[in-house]
Formats: C-alpha cells, structure tokens, sequence
C-alpha cells in the first residue's frame, strides 16, 4: 500500500520573511514539495532547499492558477508519500480558502497541518503604529472581503452599526462604492486609510478620512494588494503620521493644509 503523506498549510505573512514563524520555517526545511502562492515572497524558496517547487498563483483580478487544480495537485503529491507545503500569503485562515483545502484533503485522507502567520491587516495596523481594537473607541475588530465569490457584497450598513473597526481585503477595485455605502451609516469624518503592500520593504500608507478616502487614494496612486482600515481607532495613527521621517510625501496644496485628513506616505 502507497504511504500517505502531509500537506502543511503554511501561512507566509505580509512579505517579510522575518515575519515567518519558527515553526513555518521549519516545515519549509521539511518540505518535498512546494506550492507557492502568487502573494508570498518568492525568496521562501529558499527556506526549502529539497523541496519542488510549484507556483500556484492566485491574485484577485487577474489570471490565476484555478482552485480545483491547486487541490489535485496537493492530494496528487500526498499520495504518492511526500510532505506538501502550500505557502499561502498573509495567515492561511482568513480568505485563503483553506476550508476548501481542508475539507477537500480530509476526505481523501490527508493529514493536514495548519501554520498560523501574521495576515496583511495587522501587518497593516502594525505600520500605521495603531491598535485595532483601541478600547477608547471601539469594541472589537471586523474583517471582511469586498470581493464575494457571487459577485454579490457585503451588508455595509450592517458592518458600520458594528463601531468595530473594519479591516476590508480586496477592496481596491471598489474603494468608491465601498466607502459611499458605508458614507450611509457613518460620518463622512471618519478616520480611514489604506496599507499598500503592507509588512514589506515597499510599504506605503495613506491616511484620510471616509468621506474622502477613495478620491485621495486614487490621487496617489494606491492599488492592489492593500488593506482598507476603517474607523475612530485608526484617528490614533494621525500623531505617528506627522512624526513620519523626513522625505515623505504630502499631497495637493489642500492636503498639506490638512494634514491629519490625507497623508501619504512611505515605510
């Protein structure tokens, strides 16, 4: 009888591989084979030195390697006995779709391990110097996805009675819808901002507020990958903003005049 193997979904981080756990660098240097995600840092490679490599690309917006594949492949390798690592960026757990993994493995039989890593929204909170959940202002910390599989969206109304902070993932594309339909629910004043490549050397950040958030965005230049951070707990990266080092960059003559509402800047 053929001997089963593993397959280790591996939560790679925001980028940085100083931001990998002990842990995931060791199933790294355990692993037959690797899938490596279009997000994590291709340099993760490196931390594998037996293993194959696979690229499994999946990037919102653009082609990507189809899931149905990805999981054949990762029965495909276990079966035949060999320790399958499926490098997935951010933390595995949060819209990486590892419960489909899960649940696909599970009933072929495969032993599946979970390794936990830090997901592009704390990495987030972690360069505007915030808490997301600040007890001064908010009770707990939402994240949510603006790109549902059926095309269909969130309940924003729904999300803005929350008081949470909202941690919005793939939202770039609809960063004017999304914050007009939240705009119904909460004050235009809100404090808001957007981590771009957040967690790597090429981090950069935009603080605003709601009502103008995506306009200050798009003057920019911001895009995908990056987070949208939402509510009064982000207001506390305005002093860290102003303390920023010397060489960042300001916007229009407005924006300059009003600092605390749009300021963008690098890591």
């Amino acid at each position: 009888m053929m001997a089963t193997g593993k397959v280790t979904l591996l939560s790679t981080g925001p980028g940085d591989l100083d931001l990998l756990t002990i842990r995931a660098a060791k199933a790294l240097a355990r692993a037959d084979v690797l899938l490596l995600d279009d997000l994590a840092n291709a340099q993760i490679a490196t931390l594998a030195p037996n293993a194959r490599v696979v690229r499994v690309g999946k990037r919102g917006g653009c082609k990507s390697t189809p899931q149905a594949f990805i999981q054949r492949l990762m029965r495909r390798y276990a079966s035949k006995g060999l320790h399958v690592v499926r490098a997935k960026g951010g933390d595995a757990l949060l819209f990486g779709r590892a419960g489909e993994e899960i649940a696909d493995l599970r009933r072929a039989g495969i032993e599946v391990e979970i390794v936990n890593g830090i997901s592009s929204g704390f990495a987030a909170a972690a360069g505007l110097g915030v808490s997301l959940t600040h007890r001064e202002h908010c009770q707990g910390v939402t994240f949510v996805t603006a790109h549902l599989q059926d095309n269909s969206e969130p309940d924003w109304a729904a999300l803005a009675a929350t008081r949470t902070t909202l941690a919005i993932y793939m939202g770039m594309s609809r960063i004017e819808h999304v914050c007009a339909r939240l705009g119904e629910t909460l004050a235009a004043s809100t404090p808001a901002a957007v981590v771009q490549w957040a967690g790597t050397a090429d981090e950069r950040r935009l603080l605003s507020r709601l009502g103008r958030l995506a306009a200050d965005a798009a003057a920019a230049g911001f895009g995908s990958p990056a987070v949208i951070l939402i509510g009064d707990a982000i207001g506390a990266a305005a002093a860290f903003a102003l303390g920023a080092p010397a060489g960042a960059a300001q916007g229009d003559a407005e924006t300059a005049r009003r600092p605390l509402d749009a300021y963008a800047y690098a890591a």
